[in-house]
């Protein structure tokens, strides 16, 4: 057996049901939920991610947005500032 191959087996008797808490439907709404979750629960990137993602429903719409809008829409989280950048 490899190495990767006893990690994953490791892993899997650890964590026999291991799921991502992040809610996310786009693959790139789970890496902007990683980007918040840094310094801060899962539950709050949660609950600022369901209005971030209404606010602003496509990678597009994200981009285009004005700092000061996706400031706002994330100021509970920790280090929002650098994370609204």
């Amino acid at each position: 057996m490899s190495k990767e191959t006893d990690i994953m087996e490791y892993f899997d008797e650890i964590l026999p049901n291991a799921a991502c808490e992040l809610n996310y439907s786009k693959d790139y709404e789970l890496v902007i939920a990683v980007m918040l979750s840094a310094q801060t629960t899962d539950k709050s990137v949660n609950q600022v991610t369901a209005h971030l993602f209404k606010d602003f429903p496509t990678l597009k719409s994200l981009a285009e947005a004005k700092y000061e809008d996706i400031a706002n829409e994330i100021r509970s989280l920790g280090l929002y500032q650098t994370k609204a950048k």
